[in-house]
Order: C-alpha cells, then sequence, then structure tokens
C-alpha cells in the first residue's frame, strides 16, 4: 500500500470511529511489523483518546532544577544513587497525576560534572512490572555502561553505572530510559534528565548566567492520569497536549533590559519538533549536542531542535522592559492519518524584563578548536522508510531501517574501532526521523535534499540530527570502544516500533 492509499484508509477508520476501532484493537489483533503490540498502552480512543485536561497553570516563576547530590568526599570523583519509581505530582491544580520519577522529581535531577570526573551512579528500578536502563545520551562511555536495551535492569532490581568523563566532553548531553518497548512510555511518564559536562576552563563570560531549559510534554486525562499513546502517538510520535518548561507550563524568568543571556535548550519530548524563537530577538548559537561550536553563529531568528537534540545560545535582550515570549513556530515534519496539530506559534515560556538596563556584553569570537576527523576508511548507507497495510483482518504498520524492524540478536551493521567512517541516512519515508547513534558525537559533512547539497552552517559535535522527508544527511564518525551499540530514530515512539539498529564494533 502506499502512502496515499495508506492516509486515505486512516482516515477512513477515523471517520467510522469507536464502532471499527474494535476490530483493530492492539490488544487483540493489530501487530506492527516484527513486533508483538499486546504490551503497548492505548488511549480509550485509538485516534484521539478519551477526554483531556486542556487547561493548566501558567506563569509561575521558572523552576530551578533539583541537583542531584555528589555523595563522595572525593576529589573528581562523582557518587549518587538514581533511583526510577512511581510518586505523585501536581499539574493541574487540586488534582494528582502519578508519574515515573527519578529520585522523586520530575524532571529528573540534574547531574553536573567535570571533564575528566569518575563517574559512578546505582541506578535501582522501582518500576512495577517493566525493565528499565539509563542512557547516558550522547556520553562517549563503554557499550557496557551504555544503558542501551540489551542491558535491562529488572523491576526491584538495581546495577552500577561506572565511567570516566573524557577530557574535551563539556557539553548539554541527557538521560533517559531504554528498555526495549518500553522507552516511549517511561519517557512520557517522567523519567528524563539533564547531564551537565563543565569545562576546566570556559570561554564563554560567567556574567552571560547558564539557564537550563529541559522542554518535555504532558497529555493528561480528565481525572489527572497520564493519558496512554493513542494511535495517532504512535504513528507520528507523541506531542502532547502542554508543553513543559522545566516540569511549569509556560513559566516566567525575570531578568533585567539589556541582559545577555546563555541558554541551554533540550528537546526532551518524545515526538514534538520545536522550531523555536525569541520574538523580537535573534539568537547566537554557541552550542550543540556535543558542547561549544568553533565560532558563534549570530543572527539566528529560529532554531529547530528534533526530539532529542540540545543547542546553547546566547540571547542580547532589549533595554526597554516587558515582556519577551519563547514561542515554538509550525514545523512541517510530515504526518500520518487524522489528528494533525493546528499550525499556530505556541507560547513556552516568557522572559520579563525589569529593572535597571544592562551593558551589552561582547562575546569572543573563537570558542573551541575542533578537529576535522579527516577522510573516511569506510562508508555506511542507512535507509528509515515506513510502511502500513491491511492484512488478513489486521493493521501492518512498521518503522524501518534497510526494510527491517529491529531484532536484538541481529547485528546489522560493522564497524572496526577507532576507523572514520562516512555514514549516509537517507529518509524515504513521508515524515522527518531525527537519527541518534550511541557511544559519542559526529560531524555533519553535509545535507543534501532534491539534489542540492548543503555544508553545515558551523563546525561542531553531534549526536542526534534530523533527516527530513525525502532528505540525506552524511556525517562523520569514529567509535572509540569495543562492543555493541545502537542507532534509531529518536522519535521514541518509531524507536519502539522497530526503528533501531545495531551495530557491532570490532
Amino acid at each position: 500500500m502506499n502512502r496515499r492509499q495508506l492516509l486515505r484508509s486512516v482516515a477512513t477508520i477515523a471517520a467510522f470511529g469507536p464502532a471499527v476501532w474494535p476490530a483493530l484493537s492492539l490488544s487483540a489483533s493489530m501487530r506492527m511489523q516484527g513486533m508483538d503490540m499486546k504490551g503497548m498502552k492505548m488511549g480509550s480512543g485509538m485516534m484521539g483518546g478519551g477526554e483531556r485536561i486542556t487547561e493548566l497553570p501558567v506563569g509561575q516563576p521558572l523552576p530551578e532544577l533539583v541537583k542531584l547530590i555528589n555523595t563522595s568526599k572525593q576529589l573528581g570523583v562523582f557518587e549518587a544513587v538514581l533511583e526510577a519509581g512511581p510518586t505523585q505530582v501536581e499539574f493541574a491544580k487540586g488534582i494528582k497525576t502519578e508519574v515515573l520519577a527519578y529520585n522523586g522529581t520530575v524532571p529528573g535531577q540534574m547531574i553536573e560534572v567535570m571533564e575528566g570526573d569518575k563517574f559512578k551512579v546505582t541506578f535501582r528500578n522501582k518500576i512495577v512490572g517493566q525493565d528499565s536502563t539509563i542512557h547516558w545520551h550522547g556520553l562517549e562511555v563503554p557499550p557496557d555502561q551504555d544503558g542501551n536495551p540489551a542491558q535491562p535492569v529488572a523491576s526491584g532490581q538495581e546495577r552500577v553505572y561506572e565511567f570516566e568523563i573524557p577530557q574535551g566532553s563539556a557539553g548539554s548531553y541527557w538521560y533517559h530510559p531504554h528498555p526495549h518497548e518500553n522507552t516511549a512510555e517511561q519517557v512520557y511518564r517522567g523519567l528524563a534528565g539533564v547531564f551537565l559536562v563543565r569545562p576546566k576552563s570556559d570561554p564563554l563570560p560567567q556574567e552571560l548566567g547558564d539557564t537550563v531549559l529541559i522542554i518535555s510534554s504532558i497529555s493528561l486525562n480528565s481525572d489527572g492520569s497520564i493519558a496512554d499513546n493513542t494511535m495517532t502517538d504512535i504513528m507520528n510520535g507523541r506531542e502532547g497536549d502542554h508543553v513543559l518548561v522545566n516540569g511549569a507550563k509556560q513559566p516566567v524568568l525575570t531578568l533585567a533590559p539589556g541582559t545577555n543571556r546563555r541558554f541551554r535548550l533540550y528537546n526532551a519530548t518524545n515526538g514534538r519538533f520545536l522550531k523555536l524563537a525569541f520574538e523580537g530577538h535573534t539568537m547566537t548559537l554557541v552550542g550543540t549536542d556535543g558542547g561549544l561550536i568553533a565560532a558563534p553563529v549570530a543572527g539566528l531568528k529560529e532554531l529547530l531542535l528534533a526530539p532529542a537534540e540540545r543547542a546553547e545560545v546566547v540571547v542580547n535582550f532589549q533595554k526597554t522592559l516587558g515582556a519577551v515570549t519563547l514561542v515554538s513556530l509550525t514545523h512541517e515534519r510530515g504526518w500520518m492519518g487524522p489528528g494533525k496539530p493546528s499550525e499556530s506559534t505556541l507560547a513556552v515560556m516568557s522572559i520579563n524584563l525589569a529593572g535597571p538596563a544592562m551593558a551589552s556584553m561582547p562575546l569572543p569570537t573563537k570558542l573551541r578548536d575542533i578537529v576535522d576527523l579527516g577522510g573516511p576508511t569506510a562508508t555506511k548507507q542507512l535507509e528509515f522508510s515506513e510502511t502500513m497495510g491491511m492484512g488478513n483482518g489486521m493493521m501492518n504498520m512498521g518503522f524501518l531501517i534497510d526494510g527491517k524492524s529491529f531484532d536484538m540478536n541481529r547485528v546489522d551493521q560493522r564497524s572496526k574501532l577507532g576507523d572514520v567512517e562516512l555514514w549516509e541516512i537517507k529518509n524515504t519515508s513521508g515524515m522527518d526521523h531525527p537519527f541518534h547513534i550511541h557511544g559519542g558525537q559526529f560531524q555533519i559533512v553535509e545535507r543534501e535534499l532534491g539534489g542540492t547539497k548543503t555544508p553545515p552552517a558551523f563546525i561542531g559535535w553531534k549526536d542526534t540530527v534530523n533527516i527530513a522527508n525525502k532528505e540525506i544527511v552524511r556525517v562523520k564518525m569514529r567509535q572509540a570502544f569495543a562492543g555493541l551499540r545502537m542507532y534509531h530514530c529518536h522519535i521514541l515512539e518509531h524507536e519502539d516500533a522497530g526503528m533501531m539498529g545495531t551495530l557491532q564494533v570490532l
């Protein structure tokens, strides 16, 4: 079935509504290609879900992230415990919501370490009835410490993650679970946190501040419970009804007019694309997934962050009093079936400019030396695709890499330790898919769309890159440890549905 026929079929199913949904129930007869769906939770309506809470309190001060306490008394060593389990928080006034949380907080407690530190965390899985892991997203760590789905921690069990933070790796990383087929649910129920690696010496002035904004989303049933994924969520990735910043909806940060402020922007949503803009202002890009870029890129009016991407920007606010809104603009990311969100600008948070004006502050013209990886010794090609069709009374849906759904027991690609490789990722599907690979960072070589090749606008390190529909992105990378690595789409519903592969580094 081609994509146009597919969309007509899904629209027809939606039009008939609940009368036909029982026949397509995931628990009864629906399977994604290569993956039994019996364990997946679904909303009461497969397309749109049941009654939802449509309003949450807005306008509270931007919450500060709680820091994970280092219990080590030894210089250069970070030790702590992270426990994942249920707790209750209040998103809607007077209504308790049960979430999954690390150490009882949503977002999870912020980890802050220095380059070269020895890191040791005991992870305790208190999630009832589900395996879990902690994946240290973007960090160059040994495969057996990576928290990938091949290393599950059973409910009620614990394990120790232990590794050294590489020199030169200062940047904005994060951590989240990565259990096979349950990653999406555990993240949308609350499990995600910031992992900051600080440099020995920061070229950016301390006076810029350092404000972390971890952007997530949530959907709540009318009783306050977190809504299960609907069919629309599974097909497109869960965007969520409400966008949160540091756990609050449309919070407010008060700064002096004229302030130059450094922000770390995190897209920690399952499937929402964020095209961010500070209304009336431009941004200067200073960092991406793997830390500072080589030189600042000024004058950006907007910045697209696909799920899992991060960026560091500096904003020079006007010297006049008033409010500035951080918004997410419309991005055409492709959509499958009905339920496409309305195309409108979304308010994310506000910056209130009040008090005496501050003087402007120049930025350094150079931030960091980034050495090109050089000529590749091998080339790999990947293809992202999607399929859906009806057959034998079942709807078969697949999100595939190289025409295959993920198999834990299969090795899909092999690399030689230390080799520089050129990876060519091609997206033949009808929607954007952010590509992520475990084990470190890569350098973007070029993007190609419609036969036009475009070099990157800056020199920097990335671990996640959006591949637009019908686009090809070429990146260079080198693996530093032998073992098994995962690569996948970071729309988490697509990852769980099979859009993942295994790399063996020899």
